[in-house]
């Protein structure tokens, strides 16, 4: 129980610092976003591979993306104990590859990519595990959230469709990639997060 406490404190402060960021953000202009947004095929733009979902472009942007990075990261802090690290760097590392690789030439910004990379791990993973919780999760997401998978279709001005389809591609890679079962046996009855 410790550990999920632990997780959880995680999920609560990564948002808090996103809310920092885009406040200092704000406050400058929005001149974080054209120095470490990501930028594809520029190697200026290459840090924004880990940078871009710490970056919005106002407050509705954070605003839109806080729930669902409460809902799905309360869901995986609850059911992904075991490799969260790993999940999120394939989820960040790949998506953001993909695209830095295949974006179109603008400035990419947001934690949507990240949203949508949870949403396709949580989804895909109940799918490879089928343990009843993993199942649960992918149908609670699924319910929830389904109607952002239309984010991944081009056409939406100012919206980064790539760092949503990528992120999600990068998601279900991680499902298959990183196994996370919640139900695998504790280590002598010690949480060994």
């Amino acid at each position: 129980m410790h550990a999920f406490f632990r997780r959880a404190g995680a999920l609560a402060a990564f948002v808090a610092l996103l809310w920092a960021v885009q406040v200092v953000n704000w406050i400058i202009g929005y001149g974080f976003n054209p120095a470490f947004g990501l930028i594809p095929r520029h190697v200026s733009g290459l840090d924004g591979v880990i940078a871009m979902p710490l970056l919005h472009g106002s407050f509705a942007h954070l605003m839109a993306n806080t729930p669902p990075l409460l809902v799905m990261g309360g869901l995986l802090v609850a059911t992904a104990t075991r490799a969260l690290l790993a999940v999120n760097a394939v989820v960040i590392g790949l998506g953001g590859a993909l695209v830095w690789l295949f974006g179109s030439s603008a400035i990419h910004i947001g934690a949507s990519g990240l949203v949508f990379g949870w949403f396709g791990f949580l989804v895909a993973r109940g799918l490879v595990d089928r343990s009843p919780v993993t199942l649960g999760a992918a149908l609670l997401v699924g319910v929830l959230y389904g109607s952002i998978l239309w984010g991944v279709l081009p056409g939406q001005p100012g919206v980064s469709w790539e760092a949503h389809l990528f992120g999600a591609i990068a998601g279900a890679a991680a499902a298959f990639l990183v196994r996370t079962h919640v139900h695998a046996p504790r280590l002598g009855g010690v949480d060994q997060e």
